[in-house]
């Protein structure tokens, strides 16, 4: 028996698709691990509470080791890169129970950008056991830093939820903001954006606001924009295939946008996503460059097809599993 281990939003959204496919196939059961309570179904086999503390990642870590009962697992699945994910693993790897990495090998090497994420990614890879990559590029890293254990690579999960959407370009930009490392610079993100949609009236500008205080304590910033609160899934995608561009600052987002083929303006220093810059998407490092990358969106050719997976990364994944008697037993 697989255990499946998810606590935030997206991480539950790029398990689902596989989940599907592993029913009736491979045995499993889900760990929640509670980083994200107001956003992931509670439909759960085990969940962990997160206890309060002075810093919210050391309460997270700290939570979860010693919490999670690994009898009868033959391995144990985490997703990307978040602390949980890191947490989990950790734990797995105490107890010798193999760890699968789900989108492993993303990388920017720079430990601020993201943070925490580009560190717990880089130490669940060094004790990983098999490497769910979802690109040749990350699998490529991943063998330059001469990792143990095997390495696939499968596409990315999230866009197994995107097969067959159909797409339109309406008067519509999806704007997203949430990352930590944004957080100091959320008033100038609004107030650039609140801008761009000024200037360009004739789109509806809309942003899902994210739960976390820091975000939400700047929204009154956001005059000409359509706040809303946090979409449901398929009321995200169903948005996402209507717009004409897309201003994020979310990884998921971007992978789904290339897929969709909406241009995507991606608001981060930097980005372990780099396959599609330049042709799907291009970064704008401040809010500063915000208007001028905008105008840019337009130039991308989209050409070629989504770099980062074909929608088939479950079906694929299954295939390795079942080969890998030791992981499906």
């Amino acid at each position: 028996m697989i255990l499946l281990s998810f606590g935030t939003r997206p991480e539950y959204i790029k398990f689902k698709p596989l989940m599907e496919q592993m029913k009736g196939r491979i045995d499993y059961k889900t760990l929640f691990t509670g980083q994200h309570v107001d956003l992931v179904s509670n439909k759960t086999d085990y969940r962990i509470n997160i206890k309060d503390g002075n810093n919210r990642l050391d309460s997270i870590v700290s939570s979860i080791m010693d919490s999670v009962d690994f009898s009868g697992c033959s391995a144990v699945m985490v997703q990307g890169d978040t602390t949980s994910a890191y947490a989990v693993a950790l734990s797995a790897f105490h107890h010798r129970v193999p760890i699968i990495h789900l989108e492993a090998g993303l990388r920017t090497y720079n430990l601020e950008h993201p943070y925490p994420e580009e560190a717990n990614r880089q130490m669940i890879a060094r004790i990983a056991a098999l490497h769910l990559c979802p690109t040749e590029l990350s699998r490529q890293l991943l063998v330059d830093e001469r990792l143990l254990g095997k390495m696939e690579v499968v596409g990315n999960t999230v866009l197994d939820n995107l097969v067959n959407i159909k797409t339109s370009n309406k008067n519509k930009i999806l704007v997203t903001m949430h990352r930590r490392e944004n957080h100091a610079l959320i008033e100038e993100w609004f107030m650039k954006i609140n801008d761009l949609a000024k200037q360009y009236s004739e789109y509806e500008f809309r942003l899902p606001i994210h739960p976390n205080p820091a975000v939400r304590k700047s929204v009154g910033i956001l005059k000409n924009v359509d706040v809303v609160e946090p979409m449901c899934y398929n009321e995200l995608v169903d948005y996402l295939s209507q717009c004409s561009f897309v201003i994020t600052d979310s990884g998921g987002i971007q992978e789904e946008s290339a897929f969709l083929r909406k241009p995507c303006l991606v608001c981060r220093k930097d980005t372990g996503r780099k396959e599609g810059m330049g042709n799907f998407s291009l970064l704008c490092e401040d809010p500063d460059s915000l208007a001028k990358q905008f105008d840019q969106l337009s130039l991308l050719k989209m050409s070629g097809p989504c770099p980062y997976g074909d929608g088939t990364a479950s079906e694929k994944i299954i295939r390795i599993l079942q080969d890998e008697n030791n992981y499906s037993s």
